[in-house]
């Protein structure tokens, strides 16, 4: 009798807390998920585990709604940030250096980090035997636009390897962006550096051979990273830990996926590219070991990157930012 009796009470109890428990349920279900406006500073197979991050739901997941735009270099993504008409936006820290100097009021200060280093790679017509950098000496690159941070690795490994990029080599900067795969199908230039998949694309055609990463030849400086206003990181701590989050999630799942699967994640974010140069473009990147395994920015990597912006003549040695100043470690310190 008392058994049954208990039983019956505790069958009351838990009936009673079943409306509480459902209205929690549907209280988590009616919350609307957190719209974030994304801004890549451009398209490439090195930020693949943002992709993933969009593609196998890790940001949905966290409770975010993310809009993804392409800003098409540097200086368009920083003004997408300072206008406020993007939230979050990946480009190369040197942006926050540049803008926690300028005038600006307002600062955009890195919360996650994504890529160890630059992803360009040097390419040549000719595979040599083995690959050394005086092989360079007295032969022009096709280069960037000065001052662009694939063209600041470049100038700092060619110094790292004992060749001057002003004297001893010819760096070509007067092709723009879109009309440089043409220029070098057309036989200009004997070297150049390239991005992926278009590496990737010439050298299965044939058409250039892979020779050397400039970003793991200087070493950790830092990469891509994801940024946001000031008054944003105030506003919005939980969105950036949820970010964070996510794309820590993605990284661990980009270390370990096999490339057929990555391949599919970039598939859709790279129409009329061919699988077979995903797969190469990925392998690549993997090999080089050029995407973090975690979103911490080091101290390190932001004085290595400085060191490579004062070498090239761009940041003065007397305007180096304090790491305080230009990364907020919270939210990759707690990821999860």
């Amino acid at each position: 009798m008392l058994n049954r009796r208990r039983a019956l009470q505790i069958g009351l109890a838990s009936a009673g807390s079943l409306p509480f428990a459902l209205g929690l349920v549907s209280a988590q279900q009616r919350k609307a998920p957190a719209k974030v406006r994304y801004s890549e500073v451009v398209r490439s197979v090195l930020y693949a585990p943002a992709y993933a991050a969009l593609a196998k739901g890790f940001f949905s997941d966290s409770g975010l709604d993310v809009t993804l735009m392409t800003a098409q270099g540097g200086d368009k993504a920083v003004a997408a940030l300072l206008s406020n008409s993007a939230d979050i936006a990946l480009m190369g820290p040197e942006a926050a250096i540049y803008v926690h100097n300028s005038d600006s009021p307002v600062k955009i200060p890195m919360f996650c980090g994504l890529i160890l280093t630059d992803g360009l790679v040097l390419v040549g017509r000719e595979k040599p035997s083995k690959f050394e950098w005086q092989q360079l000496r007295g032969k022009q690159i096709f280069a960037l636009r000065p001052g662009s941070t694939p063209d600041l690795f470049l100038e700092a490994a060619l110094r790292q390897n004992g060749i001057d990029p002003i004297k001893d080599v010819k760096l070509v900067r007067n092709v723009a962006i879109p009309a440089r795969m043409g220029a070098w199908l057309a036989g200009q230039h004997q070297y150049a550096i390239f991005p992926e998949p278009e590496a990737s694309q010439l050298e299965l055609d044939g058409k250039a051979h892979f020779l050397a990463s400039p970003g793991q030849t200087v070493g950790t400086a830092q990469g891509t990273a994801f940024m946001a206003t000031d008054k944003y990181l105030r506003d919005n701590p939980d969105v950036l830990q949820s970010w964070t989050n996510a794309i820590y999630r993605a990284q661990q799942w980009t270390a370990t996926a096999p490339t057929a699967e990555i391949t599919t994640v970039l598939e859709p974010y790279f129409p009329g590219v061919g699988a077979t140069v995903l797969a190469a473009a990925v392998e690549r990147y993997r090999s080089l070991k050029l995407w973090m395994t975690t979103p911490a920015i080091n101290l390190r990597a932001i004085e290595e990157i400085q060191d490579v912006l004062i070498q090239g003549n761009v940041l003065e040695p007397a305007k180096r930012v304090k790491f305080a100043d230009l990364v907020v470690t919270e939210f990759a310190s707690r990821a999860n």
